[in-house]
């Protein structure tokens, strides 16, 4: 097993780097996730002073792409366009602050039967990497478990996507897990049988990215 590191997600200060990367080490913290879930606030000066910084400190860093930049669109719109320019521009910033991985969400199923949405994200996510290499931003991507009952991105959802992109890999959030499983996440066979499929699919040395939250759990049958 490679080297654990524990980080919050969410960068704990935007006044500088230097406060930012001072709040992380603080706090004992040895990785951060870079917080563009609502939207983009760091420009690329701030992103690369930031990642020389938690370089120099030892912090892995990791881009959390905004909400809206998933991929599997039915129409190839304006919101698919959108989408398209919202990770590109995710992987521009992870590019400019050394980040690992950026993480994103696999999208939704839209009418579709599960399979065909897949294939959708799949096919979408290999004109996406056309464009990023292009730029020199082919960064790894992380498709993140969601929480969602009856909807894509389930754990078996985020390996059959990652399986078939080598660029991706899967992103467990073990609080969304535990919510869809209502409750399946108290003992240690839970997490050892997904973490194997996980192993399975990474590839060999890679960092694996994980989400975890103190968010309290409600039982949707009472």
């Amino acid at each position: 097993m490679g080297e654990m590191r524990f980080g919050p997600s969410g960068v704990p200060s935007r006044e500088t780097p230097e406060a930012a990367v001072e709040l992380l080490l603080e706090r004992g913290y040895s990785a951060c996730e870079i917080d563009f879930a609502s939207g983009f606030w760091m420009d690329y000066p701030w992103a690369e002073r930031f990642g020389e910084l938690a370089r120099d400190t030892g912090i892995a860093l990791s881009v959390h792409a905004p909400i809206a930049g998933f991929m599997g669109h039915v129409e190839r719109d304006k919101k698919q366009r959108m989408a398209v320019g919202m990770l590109d521009h995710s992987a521009g910033v992870a590019v400019a602050a050394g980040a690992e991985v950026v993480v994103f969400h696999p999208g939704f199923l839209l009418g579709r039967e599960r399979a065909d949405a897949i294939d959708s994200v799949v096919e979408q996510l290999a004109e996406l990497r056309e464009r990023l290499e292009g730029k020199g931003r082919g960064v790894p991507f992380g498709a993140e478990v969601m929480g969602r009952v009856r909807e894509l991105g389930t754990a078996e959802d985020v390996f059959a996507i990652s399986a078939r992109l080598g660029w991706v890999r899967p992103v467990l959030d073990f609080a969304h897990m535990h919510a869809t499983s209502d409750g399946g996440f108290t003992g240690v066979d839970a997490f050892a049988d997904v973490l194997e499929v996980a192993d399975d699919v990474l590839e060999p040395g890679a960092p694996f990215h994980i989400h975890f939250s103190d968010i309290a759990f409600a039982n949707r049958n009472e």
